[in-house]
């Protein structure tokens, strides 16, 4: 039963006592985690941003992407702590969000590595303002970093949109149940 208009102080008081906060869940099994949540399919994209005093494009794969807010614009996505290309990025004025698309599967892996060029052999252009533009990416989202939260193994990042566009129209990379493809 739902707690509607109807609900009374009491009611939603005596959930709370039913409900105590103080307890510790039980333990999450990493792989039991990882299993469940994989079961909620995400799309993937590549934040890219030119190296400081660098024409240089640095970038990694997210597939915790999310819009944030309408007014004003705002986007989100999580990066670990663990990663060596997001101390690269942060800096940077403007960051292109770029939306990939199921043929880049390559892409997303080559920016998933650790050290390296990882833009070697990925076509890329140049957004409207400048940003690192991957070929083939179905949309662009230009934005700065506004707020960094630390959450757990990740860093949530709130970054404001300043400029978007379509780029290609094609099928979206998705990621799910611990693999990549396009779903039907």
């Amino acid at each position: 039963m739902g707690h509607g208009a109807g609900a009374s102080a009491s009611t939603l008081a005596g959930d709370a006592a039913a409900r105590p906060s103080d307890r510790e869940p039980p333990g999450v099994d990493g792989t039991r985690f990882r299993s469940v949540l994989g079961r909620f399919a995400t799309g993937v994209v590549a934040i890219t941003a030119f190296e400081d005093g660098t024409d240089r494009p640095a970038g990694l794969a997210a597939n915790s992407f999310t819009s944030v807010s309408l007014d004003p614009p705002l986007v989100a996505f999580c990066v670990a702590h663990t990663s060596t290309t997001w101390p690269r990025l942060r800096g940077a004025a403007r960051l292109c969000v770029n939306i990939l698309s199921e043929p880049q599967l390559e892409v997303c892996e080559r920016l998933a590595l650790r050290g390296g060029d990882k833009f070697a052999g990925i076509d890329w252009t140049r957004t409207p303002n400048g940003g690192p533009l991957i070929e083939g990416a179905l949309a662009w989202i230009e934005c700065s970093v506004e707020q960094e939260h630390v959450a757990g193994d990740h860093v949530i990042v709130v970054a404001r949109v300043h400029d978007l566009d379509h780029h290609h129209d094609a099928d979206p990379l998705l990621f799910y149940k611990g693999t990549y493809g396009t779903f039907t």
